[in-house]
């Protein structure tokens, strides 16, 4: 995948699920943020009959669409999943929805945990509940990591979990339960994927709760000193964009009955310290800038890798981009797009 100026992930794809997307119609939440637009992108390339987004651009952005935007076969709806009457407006005549919508970021859940538990709950039922009664034929939705809480296994198994250490956890641990109820009781097929540090272009290195990639890379292409929380010991599975994708296709288009209404670890299964992932954002361009050292953040998790049999098993999952490729390949576009990046 290579990317242009105006934020057009360009994908060549060879989609086995092609016939599927060309007859179907995806609503997709939450579809002018990072990982949102991206999806969007991708079901556009692959020839979807129709795509409908629906984003209250909150934390999305229009510009990560706006290429998109003219074509017949993409509709774009303002509005916010927290208003039930939406969701339903917006599930007519869908036949997948990918629910994408949440306010991420733990330190923003812990300073304001109501805003949070709305969006993240409230909007999740409300987005599963349309899928219920517009009768649509599945329902996937971004899970969390985070969800793991103070598990000390390694690699985190899908059927193993911790207690929540954040107010973010606990949403997207609601959100997996509300799945699994309205699978049993409604017979909604759902599938959840539970993201582990996706990166990549695109996403935005602005505002207080900025994911570290974006900051960081930003940071040294300010001639500036990334920031770490902690002693910068503490690993991360990180993921790059385009696996995270291709996970998103398998799980709206597989046929494996088996693979449905259940949990998937979305990884790569590569363990990074943070202290490496400065490493290797600085030996893209051998800048001599040191990182400055802070307390660490609460609700921070210490450790995370993932075991990634289970989505490779069921749904086909085979992520092509490890760590290092989605670094240089991340640093690159943001080096050429700090205009696109500004606006």
């Amino acid at each position: 995948m290579k990317l242009l100026n105006a934020f057009t992930p360009v994908y060549i794809s060879m989609n086995p699920y092609s016939a599927q997307i060309a007859q179907s119609t995806i609503l997709v939440t939450g579809g002018a943020g990072f990982i949102g637009s991206h999806i969007v992108h991708r079901l556009v390339a692959d020839g979807a009959k129709r795509v409908v987004v629906l984003d209250n651009l909150s934390n999305g952005f229009i510009k990560n669409i706006e290429s998109l935007l003219s074509l017949p076969q993409v509709q774009f709806i303002e509005g916010d999943v927290r208003n039930l009457n939406i969701c339903m407006d917006a599930a007519k005549g869908v036949d997948l929805i990918c629910h994408q919508a949440a306010l991420g970021s733990v330190p923003r859940s812990l300073s304001d945990p109501v805003t949070t538990n709305d969006v993240n709950i409230g909007g999740f039922l409300n987005m599963i509940l349309a899928a219920k009664e517009h009768a649509v034929s599945r329902f996937v939705y971004a899970a969390s990591s985070s969800t793991y809480g103070d598990s000390m296994e390694l690699p985190k198994r899908e059927d193993n979990i911790g207690k929540p250490l954040s107010p973010y956890a606990v949403t997207k641990y609601v959100n997996e339960l509300y799945a699994h109820v309205f699978g049993l009781n409604y017979g909604v097929k759902h599938i959840g994927l539970r993201y582990f540090n996706v990166f990549g272009p695109g996403q935005d290195p602005k505002g207080a709760y900025a994911a570290v990639i974006p900051l960081f890379i930003q940071a040294v292409l300010d001639n500036q000193s990334p920031v770490v929380n902690g002693d910068g010991e503490q690993t991360r599975d990180f993921t790059y964009i385009e696996n995270v994708v291709e996970a998103n296709m398998h799980a709206l288009f597989t046929s494996n009955e088996a693979a449905l209404n259940t949990v998937y670890n979305i990884a790569v299964g590569q363990q990074t310290s943070i202290n490496e992932l400065v490493t290797a954002i600085l030996t893209q361009e051998s800048k001599d800038i040191k990182p400055l050292y802070r307390d660490s953040r609460s609700g921070d998790v210490r450790n995370s890798l993932a075991d990634i049999s289970k989505a490779k098993n069921l749904l086909g999952y085979n992520p092509k981009i490890d760590f290092e490729q989605g670094i240089a390949r991340t640093y690159s576009w943001f080096k050429a797009n700090q205009e696109f990046i500004s606006r």
